[in-house]
């Protein structure tokens, strides 16, 4: 009798490790559901919105201008942020202050993105910690779950013309 207990006690310790290492991989390299806080992605995103971050596109270097991703914040490890890429390595980026007075140009360096949130009057971005590198980010955001009423692929940036190959 207790024989048997003790091995039905493995077998679920060995079934419960086995799927805690599948459920680890499927989040950490294939995606995730997200809820997204803050102001700074309205109105693509509003406070509270859950999202779908897939993963498979930082791995094989697949972020492109214009993506709205999920990266690691620079000024917080502890906390993610979620912006739009606004320029990849090697590009040239008009960055304007809080008041947009004063206007500068900055080059993205090797290995590093340019993020910048949809609503500019309200985001903490690259604007104030400026490039950040590759390897913060952890996925790509491409689909709302909720609220149901916006179920669906993820709309363009309203900044569009910020992001022109220019």
């Amino acid at each position: 009798m207790l024989r048997g207990a003790l091995g039905k006690t493995f077998r679920l310790v060995g079934y419960t490790i086995q799927y805690g290492c599948i459920a680890h991989c499927a989040f950490e390299y294939v995606g995730g559901v997200v809820m997204c806080s803050g102001p700074s992605m309205e109105p693509t995103i509003q406070n509270s919105d859950i999202v779908f971050a897939e993963n498979l596109s930082r791995h094989f270097y697949g972020i492109q201008r214009g993506d709205i991703v999920i990266a690691k914040s620079p000024s917080d490890p502890k906390s993610n942020i979620c912006k739009r890429v606004t320029g990849l390595e090697g590009d040239k980026i008009l960055s304007t202050g809080p008041s947009d007075f004063f206007k500068s140009h900055s080059y993205v360096p090797m290995g590093h993105v340019w993020l910048e949130g949809d609503n500019l009057q309200n985001s903490t971005d690259s604007r104030c910690y400026g490039p950040i590198p590759y390897g913060l980010i952890r996925g790509r955001i491409f689909f709302k779950i909720w609220p149901l009423s916006d179920f669906g692929f993820l709309r363009d940036s309203p900044n569009g013309h910020r992001f022109s190959d220019d």
